[in-house]
């Protein structure tokens, strides 16, 4: 069997001009490309006013993805850190603007001008310590953070993901939370080995604490229940609910002055000719809570 491209090399690298033509020409790959990229758009959720959206495809390659979000009649920004495959994307003339950076270093987008956000099959990738500088976990905080902030108010993001152990779902599904966003996994075919698929869909904002997560699909195409969701190998299939962590306030500790600090101040209090009590041993003492 085949090893995942995310553990072969770094995609900027794996994904070369050679691989990225292979990949686009590939009749087998577009197919599964637009299959999920219509069920990340489906799980989306966006509203059925007729109005274009503006969406963020993350990891858009050559822009197989981004074709069907212009199908649905939005318009697109796709991110990549291949070069080789935003070439291939722009011999191609795909209709989203392009651009080339690394979304383990933050997005670098407008807070809240985006109205959605898909990903197939790229998250996973953040996973890796490709240098001797990547933390998985710091890449995914500044991943999931700047995300968050260019997101509007109860936007979602949806991910297509291959987690390599329950350890890596974890340290995803965390590093969302962590950043402040709401929502869970979604698993489609989930006693199936090949048609497996699992997605992160998570909502942003305020709104977020009243939205609920899809259920995935079965064998038959229809929604899986709870228990066909929540198999053996996946307990961590759930719902997480809740608000950007509160940042940790500071305590003003007013009681750390101790006899120093009080010798010293009457002592500058006495060179600016200040009438000071004379000191004693008693300066410095706690008082008790009653006489």
């Amino acid at each position: 069997m085949a090893s995942r491209p995310e553990v072969v090399a770094p995609p900027e690298i794996f994904y070369d001009d050679s691989e990225a033509r292979k990949y686009t020409s590939s009749s087998r790959i577009v197919q599964i490309q637009a299959t999920l990229s219509e069920r990340a758009l489906e799980l989306l959720a966006l509203p059925d006013d007729g109005i274009p959206k503006l969406l963020l495809d993350i990891g858009c390659g050559s822009g197989l993805s981004g074709e069907t979000l212009t199908e649905d009649g939005h318009h697109w920004i796709g991110l990549d850190i291949s070069a080789s495959m935003l070439n291939v994307a722009l011999e191609r003339e795909v209709e989203g603007d392009l651009v080339l950076g690394d979304m383990g270093q933050g997005l670098g987008v407008r807070p809240g001008v985006i109205d959605g956000a898909i990903s197939i099959s790229a998250v996973q990738w953040l996973c890796n310590a490709d240098k001797s500088s990547h933390n998985p976990r710091l890449r995914l905080k500044a991943f999931f953070t700047s995300l968050y902030k260019c997101l509007s108010n109860g936007a979602r993001a949806v991910f297509q993901v291959y987690p390599e152990n329950i350890d890596q779902r974890e340290l995803i599904l965390n590093a969302a939370m962590h950043a402040g966003f709401a929502g869970g996994i979604v698993v489609d075919f989930p006693h199936s080995s090949k048609r497996r698929k699992e997605f992160l869909v998570l909502t942003c904002g305020q709104r977020s604490v009243n939205s609920s997560v899809s259920k995935g699909k079965n064998e038959d195409g229809e929604s899986c229940s709870d228990e066909d969701s929540e198999d053996e190998e996946n307990q961590t299939v759930c719902i997480s609910d809740r608000h950007r962590p509160r940042k940790k306030q500071k305590k003003n500790n007013k009681s750390g002055k101790g006899k120093e600090w009080i010798l010293r101040k009457k002592e500058q209090m006495r060179r600016r000719g200040n009438d000071v009590p004379s000191d004693s041993k008693y300066t410095g003492r706690k008082r008790k809570d009653r006489f």
